[in-house]
């Protein structure tokens, strides 16, 4: 079982919780739109701009290097601004960030504007999952930090095939505006309906770095580091792979929103999973994940297989919610940092996962290729997740002879 939320979690009375969860969620809505639509659009802007694919991902991991970097500097320097305020000014600087993508005139400065744009996103994701866990009993915090994360998986049954045919059909910078539209109604929701609760008293950057210091902090983020990175890796290339070997790219849209219903259901199962068996449900997800990607390469010869291939693949986005539950009880009063270095380590996994798929590409292993690439990161995450668990029964073990 998870252990009960630390102090700094603090319980905040609402009239309306759902109503915040659903504000929090719109936020994981844009930023979900515009993380995996910008991959799902990268043959196009790569036409757009003049370069190859393989070169056009670096993008992405400018993105998810701007997330690395972003979330631990404005989660440090935040420590004593009030969570709702944070918020606020986040989704502001997301929505400049993403507009500028849109009117992006070379690569160089695509690769500038995308960078910009990751720098909010895991301190977004960070706080709003504090405050989702405030306004929910303790016995359901990891439904309600899965509800935010909701957010993320409906955009990619939703907002990504929406971004990727208005790409198509009037151009891939309309797919950023749309992103810059969505991140503006959540500032504004945000400042509405989230809770108006103060800074926490004793909040202070030296406080926040103190979750560095922690063993278990780290091997947590390294699962999500390494182990999130297989998914990355084919979703990256998915495009790509239907176009030259599955011959079915008319259909990508279908299977991106195959891959958000994935997420979906494996985000809300693994959430109810997590809130009764943590580590558990965080090792189960990591060996599912292995198993689904070693798939992908046998099934992309045909549209029919893979579908449900990749819609099991899409399951494995449910490790999110639960690693971010797992660093609120790790991270002791250091809150706010330990939950956005979550997404940091997501996003180190998002550069990760495309660059060696892509280096498996250029050495011509093939488009197929990123699912083997993408299994034994899977099991990178997993052997740093037995790891972690031996931890904890040594804990159990010692906390037991103790008594």
């Amino acid at each position: 079982m998870s252990s009960n939320p630390v102090p700094d979690v603090q319980q905040v009375k609402v009239h309306a919780p759902g109503v915040v969860l659903a504000a929090l969620a719109l936020g994981g809505f844009a930023i979900g739109t515009t993380e995996f639509a910008s991959m799902s659009l990268l043959p196009d802007f790569a036409a757009g701009l003049g370069v190859d694919a393989p070169t056009a991902g670096h993008a992405i991991s400018a993105y998810a290097l701007g997330v690395v970097v972003g979330a631990p500097v404005i989660a440090v320097l935040a420590a004593r601004l009030p969570r709702r305020i944070i918020l606020v000014a986040l989704m502001a600087v997301f929505a400049v960030g993403n507009l500028l993508s849109a009117l992006a005139p070379t690569f160089g400065w695509m690769m500038a504007f995308r960078f910009f744009s990751g720098l909010p996103h895991g301190a977004y994701f960070g706080v709003a999952a504090l405050v989702a866990a405030s306004v929910a009993p303790p016995e359901r915090r990891a439904q309600s930090v899965a509800m935010v994360m909701i957010g993320l998986t409906v955009a990619t049954i939703v907002g990504v095939p929406m971004a990727n045919v208005v790409g198509q059909w009037i151009g891939w910078r309309w797919g950023f505006v749309i992103v810059a539209v969505l991140a503006a109604m959540t500032a504004t929701a945000v400042y509405v309906f989230a809770p108006r609760a103060p800074a926490d008293a004793g909040a202070s950057p030296l406080r926040e770095l103190g979750a560095l210091a922690k063993g278990r902090v780290w091997l947590t983020l390294g699962i999500g580091a390494i182990g999130f990175g297989g998914m990355f890796c084919v979703y990256t290339y998915l495009a790509s792979t239907m176009r030259e070997v599955t011959h079915a790219s008319a259909a990508l849209p279908v299977v991106l929103a195959v891959f958000g219903a994935g997420m979906t259901v494996g985000t809300l199962a693994c959430a109810w999973a997590a809130d009764r068996a943590q580590m558990p449900a965080i090792g189960g997800v990591l060996l599912w994940s292995a198993a689904a990607l070693a798939l992908y390469p046998m099934a992309t010869g045909s549209l029919w297989t893979l579908i449900p291939v990749v819609f099991l693949i899409g399951c494995g986005g449910g490790l999110g919610a639960v690693l971010q539950t797992r660093l609120m009880d790790v991270a002791g009063d250091a809150q706010t940092l330990a939950a956005a270095l979550n997404h940091s380590a997501f996003n180190f996994a998002n550069a990760l996962g495309p660059w060696l798929g892509g280096l498996a590409i250029a050495a011509g292993l093939g488009w197929t290729s990123t699912g083997y690439v993408g299994a034994a990161l899977a099991l990178g995450g997993f052997a740093i997740w037995v790891v972690a668990a031996l931890d904890v029964r040594r804990e159990r073990m010692a906390l037991a002879a103790a008594e």
